[in-house]
């Protein structure tokens, strides 16, 4: 069980350490990491995900339960707590999504293969490319190769902790991914450019220079602008997906689901 992890303060792209003392994320919380291009936040939690101690180009250390964590708990994939989905994440065995959720699930020691079911259900609430269990994950396309990692992820792994780099970028439903997880007990970071994700989560790590600049609290009245743009980001989402099923956006359309 993941109560928390702690990053110790490491070093910056100009060899400076970092001016935090520590930074502790605990189960429940959703967290983004937000900063400019080349400001680190990848290498950042690319520490968390490696249970970094010191052994990293950024130099940190990464703590679990406030303790140093086992190096077979860092090492062995079936025990790591964490799971990383990036912009880059690929699937390379040319397995149905079935037969990949199964290896999977007998690696996790899960004997009830009903979950592969319900992973690629969950997978399909992310994207409107619809997955089935006989597609090849070869041939994913981006998003729903992201959004069946997530599931597997959040079902399958039943990972504690979540990581997830830009995926508001990999052409999924992100509400729906924020909407699944809020209250899943889970700690989950985003990196992101996304206005709405930054503003939906309480905490905010600001990077620059390859080192955490500040951590915000997100206050009452982000909590209001973050609806206001999540208003926004629906409509253009209605916008995006009659595009997307090729009709034309007239005023009509506007009118029905807008207002």
């Amino acid at each position: 069980m993941v109560r928390d992890i702690t990053i110790m303060p490491g070093l910056d792209k100009a060899g400076v350490r970092e001016n935090f003392s520590v930074i502790t994320l605990c189960a429940g919380e959703t967290v983004s990491i937000v900063g400019p291009t080349g400001s680190g936040k990848t290498a950042f939690i690319t520490d968390i995900e490696l249970l970094a101690q010191g052994d990293t180009s950024t130099r940190r250390r990464v703590l679990l339960n406030g303790e140093v964590p086992d190096d077979e708990v860092r090492n062995n994939p079936s025990l790591k707590p964490i799971a990383m989905i990036t912009q880059k994440t690929k699937c390379f065995a040319d397995l149905t999504a079935e037969e990949f959720l199964q290896i999977h699930a007998r690696a996790r020691g899960i004997k009830n293969f009903g979950i592969v079911g319900d992973t690629i259900e969950l997978a399909n609430k992310f994207t409107g490319e619809k997955i089935t269990a006989e597609s090849r994950v070869t041939i994913l396309s981006g998003g729903q190769t992201r959004s069946l990692m997530i599931a597997d992820a959040i079902l399958i792994g039943a990972a504690p902790v979540i990581l997830l780099d830009e995926i508001e970028n990999a052409g999924i439903f992100k509400q729906e991914v924020l909407r699944i997880i809020h209250d899943s007990g889970k700690i989950v970071i985003f990196v992101t450019h996304d206005p709405v994700i930054a503003l939906l989560t309480k905490k905010r790590i600001i990077m620059e220079h390859g080192s955490v600049k500040m951590v915000l609290y997100r206050s009452e009245s982000e909590v209001r602008a973050a609806q206001n743009l999540l208003e926004l980001d629906n409509r253009v989402s209605v916008i995006r997906e009659n595009l997307r099923a090729g009709k034309t956006i007239t005023k009509d359309l506007l009118a029905v689901n807008f207002y």
